[in-house]
């Protein structure tokens, strides 16, 4: 789980840059986009860091 953490943060970030970029761009579907796939993927992270623990409990 450590590593499918990571690369979903990574994810989020990313999603997060490309909303400001998007919003620089005027361009509403990818500002749409970006915004559902942080929101998303970026909940999931932080409850796995929150219920899990970083690094995870091996129990």
């Amino acid at each position: 789980m450590n590593l499918l953490m990571v690369i979903f943060g990574l994810i989020a970030i990313l999603a997060v840059v490309g909303t400001v970029q998007a919003i620089k761009e005027r361009n509403v579907l990818s500002i749409l986009f970006n915004l559902g796939t942080a929101v998303v993927i970026g909940g999931f992270t932080i409850a796995t860091i929150v219920f899990q623990g970083y690094p995870p409990s091996l129990h």
